[in-house]
């Protein structure tokens, strides 16, 4: 049986793209998996910090933070989540940047890293992103981080724990190091199979096409070893 491709995906739950990426990224392996022959695949969430300098309670509403951090005029800004909205909601996402709560994502992050080491990483990714920019909630809180870990059935007091103690802040570091070694200074980026790298919230059909070609190469080269 041929190996599962790997996918490794660095994105930031504060990223509007990251999540479009994410969705997207699934309805395209959701495409090849019908196929007769469909990919098995690996899917791994990495670290990556947009802004790391964010405070956990920053003052002012998302136009305001991009206002500042991207030298735009307000207008601007306004017109920038105008577009990734309507962006996502092609990705069947519905963002809401009148709830938002910018705040620093580190211990999402460090949240993140916890629930791969009890196999709940891709059900707590989804949540927090859904949490973030569709229902308004702060994502810099522990309590709210605890209660959203335990949405996907981890354990709140392991959470908490996990996230006072500071014990993932190296993985998230060593995440970081690796989107350095890499090249990586935007999100999403993804690295398949090792060997291929895709900038950006590409569209679904993008994604089933080079997991697609990643499969064939795979099996063409597991009939010549045979």
């Amino acid at each position: 049986m041929t190996d599962a491709i790997k996918i490794d995906v660095w994105s930031d739950i504060a990223c509007p793209w990251c999540y479009i990426g994410k969705r997207n990224l699934e309805k395209g392996l959701a495409e090849a998996s019908g196929d007769p022959d469909g990919p098995a695949v690996e899917v791994v969430f990495h670290s990556f910090e947009l802004s790391p300098d964010t405070p956990v309670d920053f003052e002012g509403g998302e136009a305001d933070y991009l206002a500042t951090h991207k030298g735009v005029s307000t207008a601007q800004a306004q017109e920038m989540l105008d577009r990734v909205t309507g962006v996502a909601a092609q990705a069947g996402l519905e963002y809401r940047f009148d709830l938002l709560q910018h705040t620093n994502t580190v211990k999402a992050h460090e949240l993140l890293h916890f629930a791969k080491d009890h196999g709940r990483q891709h059900e707590l990714a989804e949540r927090l992103m859904s949490a973030y920019f569709t229902e308004g909630r702060h994502l810099g809180q522990e309590d709210e981080l605890v209660a959203l870990a335990a949405d996907v059935g981890l354990d709140a007091d392991a959470a908490r724990e996990a996230l006072r103690s500071g014990r993932y802040l190296d993985a998230v570091r060593a995440d970081q190091a690796q989107a350095t070694a890499y090249g990586i200074n935007g999100v999403p980026f993804f690295v398949i199979d090792g060997k291929y790298g895709v900038s950006g919230a590409q569209p679904a059909d993008a994604f089933a096409q080079i997991v697609r070609q990643v499969w064939a190469e795979r099996s063409e080269s597991a009939v010549v070893s045979a």
